[in-house]
């Protein structure tokens, strides 16, 4: 009877130091998941940040010299695609 109560004593202390390991995971799991949104929402920064700065000089490339046709037609998209927005949100202005 001694060995038996030895061996479910013996697995109790693994199931604790399990649960404790558990614990820890769990614990790391989220402080990682938190950490990923964070850097998800900077590298979203980034993006925009670096798009606007790519239309910017465009546009400098535009007003100080002749662009190349590769970026003259770049520059007439971006421009026709703010032209769509404008209209699109003129319109649901005037519904």
């Amino acid at each position: 009877m001694s060995e038996l109560n030895n061996h479910i004593t013996s697995v109790q202390k693994k199931l604790q130091l399990l649960l404790r390991q558990y614990e820890l995971l769990k614990a790391d799991n989220a402080k990682q998941k938190e950490q990923l949104e964070l850097l998800q929402t900077e590298k979203l920064e980034y993006v925009e940040q670096f798009a606007a700065l790519h239309e910017q000089n465009l546009i400098l490339k535009a007003s100080v010299s002749e662009m190349a046709p590769a970026e003259k037609k770049e520059m007439e998209q971006k421009l026709n695609q703010h032209i769509k927005n404008i209209d699109k949100c003129i319109a649901l202005l005037s519904q």
